[in-house]
């Protein structure tokens, strides 16, 4: 005897999410062909099920880069080419990991700045404009980080020109280094401030998790590491429903 279809709101509970969510993969082409009973009821199989999880667990909100290769996928399988799914889903994975790389190593980058590492050798204090093309960034950049309290630049006395010498290179190479990895100006901030007070140990959890108990994290960036590690789970998760389907597929 042939298994029962499935109807929409059996497809919605099974991912809870509401119905129209359902309706709306449909639309946008991330399940496959669907069949009519003579009544006009959409007949869902165990397939479409399992697509529909694909999709729920692809596209959902955060991911990393471009989310064009997540669409590229899902339509993929839809379509029955699970070949070029599972090598953009490895795809992904891959860039998950070079984006988790650089952020260890922004770490790694401020763990050695905190323990007292020079950065730069001892320098004459210069000018915005001079220090925004030594360090290869926009002088907005710099006055941006200042005015977010990421850093204290020193003032000439005479013209209360900004004046950059050793020490603010270093702090300066630790923000740039960590913002272009990923971290958010908050999370930057929050450990910043707790350096200045002292608390040199333990940076790369101060990166990670709110300053305050009641401190909401409401970014990607906020959390960076910790997001990117759930970010590969997530894409070994893809890779593993797209097997699961291609075993089904196989199995009929």
């Amino acid at each position: 005897m042939a298994a029962p279809y499935l109807k929409t709101s059996d497809i919605a509970k099974a991912l809870g999410v509401h119905v129209n969510t359902i309706r709306l993969y449909e639309e946008s082409g991330y399940l496959p062909d669907i069949p009519r009973a003579k009544n006009g009821y959409r007949q869902y199989t165990t397939m479409h099920l399992e697509q529909a999880r694909l999709v729920h667990l692809t596209l959902r909100w955060p991911y990393v880069g471009d989310k064009g290769l997540l669409f590229d996928l899902v339509k993929s399988v839809a379509n029955g080419d699970f070949g070029m799914a599972m090598e953009m889903a490895y795809q992904y994975l891959a860039y998950v990991r070079v984006e988790r790389t650089f952020a260890e190593s922004a770490v790694e980058f401020l763990e050695r700045w905190a323990t007292g590492h020079f950065m730069d050798t001892p320098r004459q204090r210069v000018h915005i404009g001079e220090a925004a093309r030594h360090l290869n960034v926009t002088v907005d950049m710099l006055r941006n980080w200042e005015r977010n309290g990421l850093i204290d630049v020193p003032r000439d006395p005479e013209n209360q020109y900004r004046l950059y010498g050793t020490a603010e290179f270093g702090r300066l190479r630790v923000i740039r280094t960590l913002v272009k990895s990923g971290y958010s100006l908050m999370a930057v901030l929050r450990m910043l401030l707790q350096f200045d007070a002292g608390k040199t140990e333990n940076l790369r959890a101060a990166l990670d998790v709110p300053r305050e108990p009641d401190e909401y994290i409401d970014i990607i960036a906020d959390r960076w590491l910790t997001s990117l590690v759930e970010l590969e789970d997530r894409a070994q998760a893809i890779i593993r429903q797209i097997g699961k389907m291609i075993e089904m597929a196989h199995a009929k």
